[in-house]
């Protein structure tokens, strides 16, 4: 498992512009349209290290004067969500940017539930238990949804 990305960042603006980059490189590639509302949604997520649910997002694409109806931001974030750029927080009913965009990897996400900061770290299916039970009864995993709640390390010092 990698170490998680989301509870701490030395650089969040060097994060945001080389994870934005990494979006719009592989939109290029793919020939998909990084739209400007689309872009813009990312650019929500990116700013973020925690959840938001579409009506917040929502919220603020009205508020810049780029759409006002809950198709908006659905549509916006289903894409981000296809394209593999952002991640749905199914305990949260909320979305996060993926730091990790348009790469094949298995993420397992680590909730805090004190300030609801959001961290994603890479598990891959192949090793641990669950790939080894899968293995065992000839079981091929094609997809995994993991999220853990606990405190980050900044609620942990505050004594939440």
């Amino acid at each position: 498992m990698s170490d998680p990305i989301g509870f701490q960042c030395a650089d969040h603006g060097t994060c945001m512009s080389t994870l934005l980059a990494q979006a719009e490189a592989h939109c290029t590639a793919l020939g998909l349209r990084l739209t400007p509302v689309r872009r813009r949604t990312l650019e929500i997520l990116l700013a973020e290290h925690r959840a938001l649910g579409a009506y917040d997002v929502l919220a603020r694409l009205s508020s810049e004067g780029l759409g006002s109806q809950p198709p908006v931001a659905y549509r916006a974030l289903d894409f981000l969500v296809k394209a593999g750029f952002a991640h749905k927080i199914e305990a949260l009913n909320a979305y996060t940017a993926c730091v990790h965009p348009g790469e094949d990897h298995t993420p397992t996400f680590l909730i805090c539930r004190a300030c609801q900061t959001v961290a994603e770290a890479d598990t891959g299916l192949s090793k641990g238990r669950l790939g080894d039970a899968a293995r065992a009864a000839g079981f091929v995993i094609e997809r995994t949804v993991v999220e853990a709640t606990g405190l980050c390390p900044d609620c942990v010092h505050e004594g939440a």
